[in-house]
């Protein structure tokens, strides 16, 4: 990780781009404590892709404890008697 002013990230631009392509991160800082993080399109999806994986594992979490305390409805597309549901871990 490098940590530059954004001055420097101004006047060096395209090398602090190449070391980000590369594997690095760059810190831009900035006043007031504003600062910026470069980071490459690669680990900005990286990024992304954890976020929504998470998102989806606790909506796993709550569908499985809300079927664990009952809180489901049984519904079939088959005419007839809806079979019962257990659950057996």
């Amino acid at each position: 990780m490098i940590a530059i002013k954004a001055m420097e990230m101004r006047n060096k631009f395209k090398l602090y781009c190449d070391k980000v392509v590369s594997g690095e991160t760059v810190i831009v800082t900035r006043k007031g404590n504003h600062n910026v993080v470069v980071l490459s399109e690669s680990a900005y999806n990286n990024l992304l892709k954890a976020a929504r994986n998470s998102a989806y594992l606790d909506m796993i979490d709550k569908s499985m404890a809300e079927l664990e305390q009952g809180g489901f409805v049984p519904k079939s597309l088959q005419p007839g008697p809806i079979p019962t549901l257990r659950l057996e871990w």
